[in-house]
């Protein structure tokens, strides 16, 4: 018997089952076609986000206590815009290619950031020489079988602190154009932050909005973005090219990757005595009791 191109074998029961599919489709368009107006409306279909559990700190932006705590939190100072953004980004001792290239990429995405090499010097006095030198915040990229495998984010000069694991990490080199590290500017990108939905969403999206200046350059045509999907956070970073006067596309330069939220702590880094505002305890499916459930 004849195969397709996919492989499968023409007149199987799957195929069947397709063109059954295809024509009661073909058939209800004709039917809402013919009814007009009084044609029923359109079904949605059922997914995990549109069918996702209510969560009881599900941020309501008219809610005078949420907008009390946004306004009072540790990001006020930088969204009142009293200060600009400088971060120190470092990483685990003795980093290998990947994660020294990953560094260096981050390095050109956050406005105003430096990289200083760990030299076995502790997390908490990297830290302490970052305050004194009057940088915003330190992210710390870590690295397991010679690839980033997670990164520490710590607000200064108070907190919080957050860590994130870190996946799926593909470098400017490895995108699809070539040599797209010569389009890389220094005009700030444009921060673009989405579905960030409940309390702990909120903190975690002020956190990553901080990195980045307040103050986009639009003539850069730069874009960054967080988009939290049941609770992976995906980045990409974009160009804008207009093809003409009506039309644009985005260019991807990358890096891109996928975080995951470990743990969120008040205060700078302390794994001992810190006080943690959300963890993980034990194994995560032990605290997603349902699939429709998500943190952000």
């Amino acid at each position: 018997m004849l195969q397709s191109a996919g492989g499968r074998k023409r007149g199987s029961p799957a195929s069947s089952t397709e063109e059954v599919k295809k024509e009661g489709q073909k058939e209800r368009k004709k039917e809402a076609e013919a009814l007009g107006d009084k044609a029923p409306p359109k079904q949605i279909p059922r997914t995990i986000e549109n069918t996702r559990e209510t969560d009881v700190t599900t941020v309501d932006q008219e809610d005078e206590e949420v907008t009390f705590d946004i306004t009072h939190d540790e990001y006020e100072a930088y969204f009142s815009k009293t200060y600009e953004p400088k971060i120190l980004i470092t990483s685990s001792d003795n980093p290998h290619t990947k994660t020294i290239h990953f560094i260096r990429e981050l390095t050109k995405i956050f406005p105003k950031s430096e990289c200083q090499w760990r030299k076995r010097s502790s997390v908490k006095k990297m830290i302490q020489s970052a305050k004194e030198k009057d940088y915003t915040d330190v992210v710390v990229v870590n690295e397991d079988r010679r690839v980033p495998n997670g990164i520490l984010v710590s607000h200064l000069p108070d907190g919080p602190t957050a860590y994130f694991k870190i996946s799926n990490v593909k470098l400017t080199k490895d995108m699809k154009y070539k040599n797209i590290i010569k389009e890389f500017t220094s005009h700030r990108p444009e921060v673009i932050l989405n579905n960030f939905q409940t309390r702990l969403g909120q903190a975690v999206s002020r956190m990553l909005a901080s990195l980045f200046h307040y103050d986009p350059q639009f003539k850069g045509r730069r874009a960054v973005t967080f988009h939290n999907q049941r609770d992976y956070i995906f980045f990409r970073h974009h160009r804008y090219e207009f093809k003409s006067d009506k039309k644009a596309a985005l260019r991807e330069l990358g890096p891109r990757f996928t975080l995951r939220l470990k743990w969120l702590q008040k205060g700078t880094f302390d794994t001992i005595e810190g006080d943690y505002e959300w963890i993980i305890a034990g194994k995560r499916h032990e605290m997603e009791t349902s699939r429709r459930r998500f943190f952000l």
